[in-house]
């Protein structure tokens, strides 16, 4: 490898090392370990405007282990996104730009708030469910308007997390091959070794899970093989890849290979070696060649150009499918259909006592076909939080004969904690107001996920149904007796607990018009009075 590539390469390095000794805090192995493979993925594969983050078509990128941060803002600084070189050098400080862990509210370019590990790869899953969703509404021949790839990387210790393997489960299942996921495969964590507690086969448990599985061997040098992999994985349209990526972490340091380099500054001495190791000034901090920003310039004009394609084909798409095209633009502008909230039911103390979770689903009924953008659906207890609505399809590949990626309602399993964090994907992916919905009590399993969907002001509806000690017979281990004092304290929450039929059309109102945070909405399973004046 030489050239240009090493050269980028070796500045993603160096670069981030900088960073993370400037802040004197930070991880610099996963950064330096994975420069090879972003590298790859961001000069020749992602389809991305960075004068435009926000364009619907865009390629998503993921990083789930989202420590290796530097990594990314390094990579959208070259790339042209609002990531400046001060920024860089404010890395982990008080109100940058540039966090210790990546904030989709704070920083141009990054798509879904990481760290929590497990959470960015099923973040993932929610966004290529929502890229087939609008692929399978809006597309027709010869106007592919939606057909984007969503691409993550991801490290050991993400994939430890029990909510990477609820969501992986589910995306094999629904064979999402719009999902790529490079795994960071360098055999440390925190703790030493991952030989210490981390030893199955990882290929073999994703392709039991249904996912297409490659290996690259040399991921420290072999570009063309990385490069091929990836065209593997586009090429399989049935099935999300994994790519097992094997990787020096630190590379080219004094502790490369070793838990000693993951987080912590690598030290004046050891980054000074690196720099001389890789061809740099020691005494130079924070430098960038200009030919390796004019090598990403130059895949930044082709995303700009490949957007502008986009929206002349949009234009045509107009011209030919105007109903859509109108439908389409709506949800890309994040407005709600007008009028849709007439359809909310009203109700007065002459009628009767009714369960809260029986008056939602009487809500979703009447609101369902008004309101096209609501996906989502149950963790195996449809028939308790009563959230599929009459007519409703599910989101399943076609092959199956269970439905079809237009469908709205997905069958999570028993996978709380997966189901939510899918709906934070499918929310930050946009055009799609997702839902999710369990026992309250339950809510606690998906509390990683939960948290974030508000950290990350994302409007996903949690439906809770059996929200008290009068759930029935099952006891203390179903009745959620400290879960709504949790709820209540997280910020930028929606709390509502409605008493009566017109509360749950008002908490419906409230969660939909609320586009920057999620809501929860404690529903009961005994009859409720119809209130006076609610």
């Amino acid at each position: 490898m030489t050239g240009i590539n090493q050269l980028s390469i070796n500045t993603i390095r160096v670069l981030a090392a900088d960073m993370v000794q400037a802040a004197n805090s930070g991880h610099p192995g996963a950064p330096m370990g994975c420069a090879p493979m972003a590298h790859v993925l961001f000069t020749r594969f992602l389809k991305a405007n960075p004068k435009n983050s926000k364009w619907l078509n865009r390629d998503r990128f993921v990083l789930s282990n989202g420590h290796g941060c530097a990594l990314q803002y390094v990579l959208l600084h070259l790339m042209g996104y609002k990531v400046t070189m001060d920024d860089l050098k404010n890395f982990r400080q008080l109100g940058s730009k540039t966090p210790g862990h990546p904030e989709n509210t704070h920083t141009d370019g990054i798509e879904v708030t990481t760290g929590p590990l497990g959470q960015g790869i099923s973040n993932a899953v929610g966004m290529a469910i929502a890229e087939r969703h609008l692929a399978a509404t809006f597309n027709k021949p010869g106007f592919n308007v939606i057909d984007n790839t969503v691409y993550a990387i991801a490290g050991d210790g993400c994939l430890q997390e029990g909510v990477a393997s609820e969501a992986s489960s589910l995306a094999g299942h629904l064979q999402l091959g719009n999902l790529i996921v490079l795994y960071d495969s360098n055999g440390i964590q925190i703790d030493g070794s991952t030989k210490l507690g981390f030893t199955e086969n990882v290929l073999e448990r994703y392709a039991a899970y249904g996912w297409h599985t490659l290996e690259v061997a040399d991921g420290d040098n072999d570009l063309d093989g990385l490069a091929r992999a990836i065209e593997a994985a586009k090429a399989e349209t049935d099935r999300p890849t994994l790519i097992k990526v094997e990787t020096t972490i630190g590379f080219g340091a004094a502790k490369a290979g070793t838990e000693g380099v993951h987080g912590a500054p690598l030290g004046a001495e050891s980054l000074a070696a690196v720099k001389a190791l890789f061809d740099f000034d020691p005494a130079q901090k924070f430098s960038v060649a200009d030919a390796v920003y004019d090598f990403y310039a130059q895949r930044a004009a082709e995303g700009a150009r490949r957007e502008d394609e986009w929206h002349a084909l949009l234009a045509a798409y107009a011209q030919a499918h105007p109903e859509l095209h109108a439908e389409l633009v709506r949800r890309i502008e994040g407005r709600l259909p007008d009028g849709w909230e007439k359809a909310l039911p009203r109700y007065s103390p002459a009628d009767k006592p009714v369960a809260t979770r029986k008056l939602s689903e009487v809500v979703l009924n009447a609101i369902a076909g008004l309101v096209p953008e609501l996906i989502g659906g149950s963790a195996d207890l449809t028939g308790s939080n009563l959230t599929r609505w009459k007519g409703a399809v599910d989101f399943q590949p076609e092959s199956t004969g269970l439905g079809s990626y237009a469908g709205r309602y997905v069958r999570y399993g028993v996978r709380e904690h997966g189901m939510a964090a899918i709906s934070n994907g499918i929310a930050a992916y946009g055009a799609n107001i997702p839902f999710a919905s369990t026992f309250l009590n339950f809510i606690s399993y998906a509390a990683g996920a939960t948290r974030l969907s508000a950290l990350s002001h994302l409007r996903v509806l949690y439906i809770m149904t059996h929200d008290s000690i009068g759930l029935g017979e099952d006891g203390p281990t179903h009745q959620p007796i400290e879960t709504m004092a949790m709820l209540r304290a997280t910020p930028n929450y929606l709390n509502f607990r409605p008493a009566d039929g017109n509360e749950v059309s008002a908490a419906y109102l409230a969660a939909l018009q609320h586009s920057d945070r999620p809501s929860v909405l404690s529903l009961t399973r005994q009859n409720l009075p119809q209130l006076e004046g609610s």
